[in-house]
């Protein structure tokens, strides 16, 4: 059954194929949860790195190389895929290739001598697969009508905390806490923690097949090759130049640019503050990391309804809202129960952020430029992204405390939020 034409005025998807879409949400969004944020990054600051500030900071600093490829590479592959017409060759492309590094996680032992490799895989691993993300989003305004942009958008976000909530259980039942881990493996080498890696690999190829098999992709281009890149690269930067016509857009970006990169700091160091700040063992910190799951996940679904009832702009500055007065909290409070609790609460406001974030750039893009536009908005989620991890780790090793880096994060959303309030959304004024 067709559902209501979508905002771009194309062929309407079906609703197995906007889910198929969405599963991409479930596919990708462990990797994030178990590598870059609980699981593999605290056992790189405290089972790999010869020392926790050290692994801290070294953390931040290829957290900060990933984030300039990405703000580099995403506009340029977006605009060059808006020329071409096609997204999802180019989705599977670097699907495949995150899945590869990821998996490749394997052979860091808890060894110092293995700290070069593991930054390489994991900056390799989270590049790839964030580009992608800009020709993921820009696929749902072909698909979903204009009014359900944001319920669709929301309902992907938390698919994908469900599905880290189940790929935390699994690691922590079948795996962490456990005498006797899956396949015998030796905890004395932290196999059972490296398992991660090829296990998440395995997930995100096995349930990325929907999206490729059965939702639809835009018409192949006439154009060859060599033509499309030359007039994707044209088009970006007559974007680029004439990004001053797009004011809302500009203004848009700018305000996520700043809050953007406090949740891309909450996220890289959540399970490594937790850990060296609150003492959280592995067992402890995946179990923060599913109730933190739990809340956002249902954070992202409730206010997928709220998004298109008041708005995206509204939407994420409730959201901002929510983020720093419990990240204040979380912030001052010295107790690990208090702390668990804040970080539950924190989870709420963490989905509709950035769910109605990608809503809202849906509903300003120009249709014909939104993969670019998607590119763009991948860039300014990302040109600033060192900052955050850069400030983190710099501040952690200056002041020889995680709080002095964590403090970072609350800045700038405040900031973020008050530049969002001079962004117009169509149709709200």
């Amino acid at each position: 059954m067709a559902i209501p034409a979508p905002a771009t005025g194309t062929t309407p998807a079906t609703r197995g194929q906007l889910w198929a879409w969405a599963t991409y949400d479930w596919a990708s969004t462990p990797f994030f949860v178990v590598i870059i944020t609980f699981v593999f990054a605290t056992y790189f600051t405290e089972g790999v790195a010869p020392d926790t500030v050290s692994g801290t900071a070294w953390w931040g600093w290829a957290m900060t190389v990933s984030a300039l490829l990405i703000a580099a590479l995403s506009p340029l592959l977006g605009a060059i895929a808006d020329t071409g017409g096609r997204r999802k060759p180019w989705l599977l492309v670097l699907t495949l290739a995150s899945a590869v590094a990821t998996a490749a996680l394997w052979q860091v032992r808890p060894e110092a001598a293995a700290v070069p490799l593991a930054l390489l895989l994991v900056v390799v691993a989270n590049t790839t697969l964030e580009i992608g993300q800009a020709f993921y989003n820009a696929m749902l305004p072909d698909l979903a009508p204009r009014e359900q942009v944001g319920r669709w958008s929301g309902w992907g976000w938390g698919l994908g905390y469900v599905a880290g909530i189940v790929a935390l259980v699994v690691l922590l039942l079948l795996f962490i806490q456990t005498d006797n881990p899956l396949f015998d493996l030796d905890k004395e080498q932290a196999e059972h923690v490296r398992i991660a890696g090829p296990a998440l690999a395995l997930w995100l190829l096995a349930f990325a097949v929907p999206l490729f098999l059965i939702t639809p992709d835009r018409a192949r281009s006439t154009l060859p090759v060599g033509t499309a890149i030359r007039r994707g690269l044209a088009m970006l930067v007559e974007t680029v130049r004439d990004l001053r016509h797009y004011r809302q857009i500009a203004l848009f970006l700018l305000a996520r640019l700043i809050y953007n990169d406090g949740l891309n700091t909450l996220f890289a160091f959540g399970g490594i503050y937790a850990a060296g700040t609150f003492g959280m063992g592995t067992a402890e910190i995946i179990q923060f990391g599913i109730a933190l799951n739990v809340s956002a996940g249902l954070g992202a679904f409730a206010f997928a309804w709220i998004d298109d009832r008041i708005g995206s702009k509204r939407t994420i500055l409730l959201a901002l809202a929510g983020l720093l007065l419990f990240g204040t909290w979380a912030l001052l409070t010295t107790e690990k129960d208090t702390f668990f609790w804040i970080g539950v609460a924190v989870g709420i406001f963490v989905g509709p952020a950035q769910s109605a974030s990608r809503t809202l750039m849906a509903r300003l893009a120009p249709a014909d430029r939104r993969t670019e536009m998607f590119g763009l908005y991948a860039l300014t989620g990302k040109v600033t992204a060192f900052l955050g991890p850069f400030l983190f780790g710099t501040a952690t090793a200056l002041f020889a405390t995680q709080r002095a880096g964590m403090a970072v994060i609350l800045v700038m959303f405040v900031l973020g939020a008050v530049l969002l309030t001079f962004v117009r959304e169509p149709g709200r004024g």
